[in-house]
């Protein structure tokens, strides 16, 4: 081969390279980390109520374990005392500029219209457990709270023979203790043999459940037994009954599925022959929702076949079955 073939060989090879790499710079203008710095990044706001009892520790323990697994996703967490401290908290979010938020309200109505406001804004929400009185989430996730009271309720009748006297300690005001206290009632109701002497609120707390029982004990010199609607409530109400030596003629029945609860039954204490489970897991449930929704921009498709309200079962826990439900490293 002589030198001009030699040089036009290279010259062609030059023009073929080259032709390549203008190719492939029209087929990718960008290079993808370039791409991946003008991507949106997510932001959601998550708000629930303060670590009052062991139920919203568990709330706040799953939340954290639930947004660790989204690093892609600028999460606004806060947790509140008091409605007017989670109002102005999902403000904040606002005047941040969340694309969704997910909520455990403190109590159902002064929590409506802010949430309404935000979904006027175009904002996804995810309502978890304590619902709204309106419907204004996207989507509303609960514990069948109706099948809680009912269950407790039923269990109850069945054990008193459907006969004897019965206090009950209610929750804080909202649609989940509403749920609750309406289904238990209605069981009672049905059986005439069965007198409710007494309900009042004991906010799903363990110092106000001793405060409430010690009051009843005061007041009734005969308990057969007591609906409590959560395991914190019922502690307190089986110390008040342990410090009045009452312990051999009453038993307690609460709600939530909290370990000491749990241990205590599956050890067959006869002051606690049952509960009713209520994950407080169901907050990673609503934060996985508002990110798998969010993170890929279609939640109006998605909307389109994701139902607005959803319902996780709750179980009676017994003796018989409590292994099952007893965790002894959980938060609850």
């Amino acid at each position: 081969m002589n030198g001009k073939n030699v040089f036009v060989g290279i010259l062609l090879a030059t023009v073929l390279t080259l032709a390549v790499i203008l190719a492939t710079r029209q087929s990718n203008p960008q290079p993808v980390a370039a791409t991946m710095q003008t991507a949106k990044r997510m932001r959601i706001g998550v708000s629930i109520p303060a670590a009052d009892h062991g139920w919203t520790a568990g709330v706040g323990w799953w939340a954290k374990q639930a947004m660790a697994l989204h690093p892609e996703i600028d999460w606004q967490f806060a947790s509140a005392d008091a409605p007017e401290k989670q109002i102005a908290d999902i403000q904040d979010m606002m005047t941040k500029g969340v694309d969704g938020l997910v909520i455990l309200a403190t109590e159902s109505a002064p929590l409506t219209p802010i949430a309404k406001e935000a979904h006027d804004r175009g904002i996804y929400i995810v309502n978890v457990d304590r619902g709204f009185l309106e419907p204004v989430a996207d989507v509303f996730l609960e514990g069948d709270n109706k099948a809680f009271g009912r269950k407790a309720a039923e269990f109850i009748s069945q054990k008193l023979n459907f006969k004897g006297n019965i206090v009950i300690l209610e929750g804080v005001p909202c649609t989940v203790n509403s749920d609750r206290v309406d289904a238990a009632v209605a069981v009672f109701r049905t059986h005439p043999g069965i007198k409710i002497l007494a309900s009042q609120s004991a906010d799903w707390n363990r110092e106000k459940g001793l405060t409430v029982m010690q009051n009843f004990l005061t007041q009734f010199g005969q308990i057969d037994a007591v609906w409590a609607g959560d395991d914190d409530v019922a502690l307190g109400a089986i110390q008040a009954i342990k410090e009045d030596d009452r312990d051999q003629r009453m038993w307690v029945v609460g709600g939530g599925g909290m370990k000491e609860i749990v241990k205590m039954i599956a050890d067959k204490d006869p002051l606690v022959p049952a509960t009713i489970t209520y994950p407080p897991s169901m907050i990673a449930e609503g934060i996985h929702l508002a990110a798998s929704t969010l993170r890929d921009g279609h939640e109006k498709q998605i909307s389109q076949f994701v139902p607005r309200h959803m319902m996780i079962d709750v179980d009676l826990v017994t003796p018989d079955n409590a292994q099952q439900y007893y965790f002894p490293d959980s938060a609850y």
